[in-house]
């Protein structure tokens, strides 16, 4: 789909300015076509490589590298024969739609769904932080306040704010007082290549579902049991203490001391609407788990839900697009300074395969398409010569300078882009190997 609505941009663009369309092709085709027909000038096709996609326009020197065209006189239906503003907005055709697709979806989303989401404010037993976030300053329990002087609405956005800046100064409330933590440049690498996130919404253990055949489900521990303390051993061998907890977080913490062995908890279960304590012997594995899932967040915290009419969601659908462009562009950029690391954290279809829930939601369906969609304009207009970004700004230096760069010239980039490109795929492939399949 976004293949397709990307190179439909430029197809369109091509042929509202009479431009020649020779091919318009989902998926890459070098040597043969999986399927293609031919309607009046333009074959239309599918490849045999399945990535990406491609649409070839008479005289233009693309990724087709056709050489013998390019020597032929200029025709008054090619690409080259076409003032530079056209050939600005045909080459900006595919981003542009990309966008379109995305502001398109963002409307329906809200429309149907309106948006769904965790308050900063309504986060009442404050963030659980990772081991680097503890060694950082704060404390599990905290409550985020402000970001560098700025209040942040969505969970979801604490930490972007925190990461994606160059310094933050984090506000926290520690039980009566209000303190600072301050975050600096050399955190950055450490924060994006940390295995697990740094902060997530404090919650109760509440146990949702029970795995078969795991440590909880031997132990005879059911859904909706509460755990409410760990009992260990006292100071004589027939005294055991109860060490009352509520968290998940001060839970799986006594796990990992229990890796391999078995854990006593003490939960609650209701019984005919009556709370009764039991005492259980739980296995626990060399991950630290007992074979659980927690009760999610929306169960557990307040979620606030904002729905629009349908004339309501055109202005929050593209203000939505706004805000997710700005977000992934300050991501996108942290890739340019080596000190961050953030080059590690590229990946390829693997990685885009990753982010797509188990189960299977409509809403996040389109959700991530229109997030994917907002990736690929991006990425295309990047000034790589392989890319449209390069494309346009050989355009601009030549509105510009009013020289047009050669046929050689053109070619030369376009090979360079290409080496760039595909040096660009195979990092990201060798990430998505190392991510999931080797560590």
């Amino acid at each position: 789909l976004l293949v397709l609505i990307h190179e439909f941009g430029h197809f369109i663009a091509a042929r509202i300015f009479g431009m020649r369309v020779e091919k318009f092709y989902l998926f890459f085709n070098p040597w043969f076509s999986v399927l293609k027909v031919k309607r009046k000038d333009t074959e239309y096709g599918v490849g045999w490589v399945p990535f990406g996609g491609y649409v070839k326009i008479a005289g233009m020197v693309d990724e087709s590298m056709d050489r013998e065209q390019m020597r032929q006189p200029p025709k008054p239906d090619e690409f080259r024969s076409k003032p530079a503003w056209q050939r600005l907005l045909v080459i900006g055709g595919g981003v542009l739609m990309n966008l379109v697709l995305a502001v398109a979806i963002y409307i329906g989303i809200s429309a149907v769904w309106g948006e769904k989401y965790i308050a900063n404010r309504d986060v009442a037993y404050g963030y659980a932080f990772s081991p680097l976030g503890v060694e950082i300053g704060f404390r599990n329990g905290d409550r985020i306040l402000a970001v560098n002087g700025k209040q942040v609405e969505r969970v979801k956005d604490v930490f972007f704010e925190i990461v994606l800046n160059d310094r933050a100064e984090v506000s926290v409330l520690r039980g009566e007082d209000t303190l600072t933590v301050a975050i600096g440049p050399e955190h950055k690498a450490a924060f994006l290549s940390a295995q697990e996130p740094l902060l997530v919404p404090r919650v109760p253990f509440v146990v949702e579902k029970v795995m078969p055949s795991g440590g909880a489900d031997n132990g005879g521990m059911l859904a909706g049991d509460v755990p409410v303390a760990v009992i260990v051993a006292g100071d004589s061998a027939s005294v055991r203490e109860a060490i009352p907890m509520q968290f998940y977080d001060e839970f799986t913490a006594a796990f990992a001391r229990h890796r391999g062995r078995t854990v006593e908890l003490a939960v609650q279960r209701d019984s005919a609407g009556v709370a009764l304590t039991r005492t259980l012997t739980v296995p626990v594995d060399t991950m630290a788990m007992i074979g659980v899932q927690i009760a999610s967040l929306e169960k557990l915290l307040s979620i606030t839900h904002v729905e629009y009419s349908f004339f309501a969601a055109f202005p929050a659908g593209v203000r939505r697009t706004g805000v997710e462009i700005a977000n992934y562009w300050r991501q996108f950029k942290l890739i340019f300074n080596p000190s961050t690391k953030a080059y590690k954290s590229l990946g390829g279809p693997i990685a885009i395969a990753s982010i797509f829930p188990s189960y299977w939601s409509f809403e996040e369906f389109w959700r991530l398409t229109a997030f994917l969609s907002i990736v690929l304009a991006v990425m295309n207009i990047l000034p790589i010569p392989a890319l449209d970004g390069g494309q346009m700004l050989f355009i601009f230096v030549e509105i510009v300078t009013r020289r047009k760069p050669s046929d050689r010239s053109m070619e030369i980039a376009q090979w360079i882009g290409m080496i760039i490109l595909f040096g660009l795929i195979a990092f990201a492939l060798k990430n998505d190997i190392f991510r999931f399949f080797i560590n």
